[in-house]
């Protein structure tokens, strides 16, 4: 599939968008299920790549910046996996290859992010020595340079995918064996697993196990829309609230015998 001029330009605003984000943390334009989406919905293939970018969102819930560790960078893997897809034009069936292709171009990313966090130690150099002369202008300035060198970091590789034309990319795509797309697939479905657990870990508390574990055996049920389980979600979201407002906690003496946790409390007690 070939993009006109106007899809090439929506799609490196996206990229450039999703570079930032990638610092800024304040649209999310990074996380794969947004970027992907995006990208999908300026190039006409919104299904394909709403795909891509849900299954590349429970790999990327593994990712994540542990001290001076830099996590692998989502947003060049969603951009430039969603933009080889759309190029690639094998709609649905592309989808293995290009999270097969994002997880390498995630530790590639790596490099593109250490590059430019190199180069702005220099801008915050000159952005503290415009503090010193009082120049609040200056620093504006330098701040902007800054976060537009994050864009580019992701809007210059996906130009050149682009420009390489839909023909390689397709040819490329062809080319891959399909025991290195199994093989890959594989191993991106083991870091979805890593990723979850890391989340059921951290959030693996006394008053949330109930919900969750309703919530896993109605995401099981084929017959409820996502519309339904959204209503669901609210409802026990709700219970919840309603719960955590009740106490839980009893007197003796005057002095309150409760634990803190109000929902915890109800529980243990039950």
């Amino acid at each position: 599939m070939s993009l006109n001029f106007i899809q090439i330009i929506l799609v490196l605003i996206v990229s450039f968008l999703a570079g930032m984000e990638g610092i800024l943390d304040e649209f999310e334009f990074h996380q794969p299920v947004i970027a992907c989406t995006l990208i999908g919905l300026v190039t006409g293939q919104l299904v394909p790549c709403v795909i891509l970018g849900g299954t590349l969102q429970m790999i990327a819930l593994g990712w994540a910046n542990i001290g001076a560790a830099v996590a692998p960078d989502a947003a060049l893997a969603s951009v430039a996996s969603a933009i080889i897809l759309v190029l690639g034009g094998q709609g649905k069936a592309g989808v293995s290859s290009a999270i097969a292709i994002a997880v390498p171009l995630a530790v590639a990313g790596l490099l593109l992010t250490t590059l430019v966090r190199t180069v702005t130690v220099a801008i915050i150099h000159i952005m503290d020595k415009a503090a010193e002369e009082g120049s609040f202008g200056k620093i504006d300035f330098w701040q902007w340079v800054a976060i537009c060198l994050q864009g580019l970091r992701i809007a210059i590789p996906a130009g050149l995918i682009i420009a390489v034309g839909s023909g390689p990319v397709k040819a490329m795509l062809d080319a891959m064996p399909t025991w290195l797309v199994d093989g890959l697939s594989i191993g991106g479905g083991m870091v979805v697993a890593v990723g979850y657990a890391m989340v059921i870990n951290m959030m693996a508390t006394a008053e949330v196990w109930p919900f969750f574990a309703i919530g896993f055996v109605l995401g099981t049920v084929t017959e409820i829309t996502l519309i339904g389980l959204g209503a669901i979600g609210v409802g026990l979201a709700l219970i919840y609230l309603n719960l955590s407002k009740m106490g839980g906690s009893s007197s003796d003496g005057g002095q309150s015998t409760g634990s803190g946790d109000a929902v915890g409390d109800i529980i243990d007690n039950y």
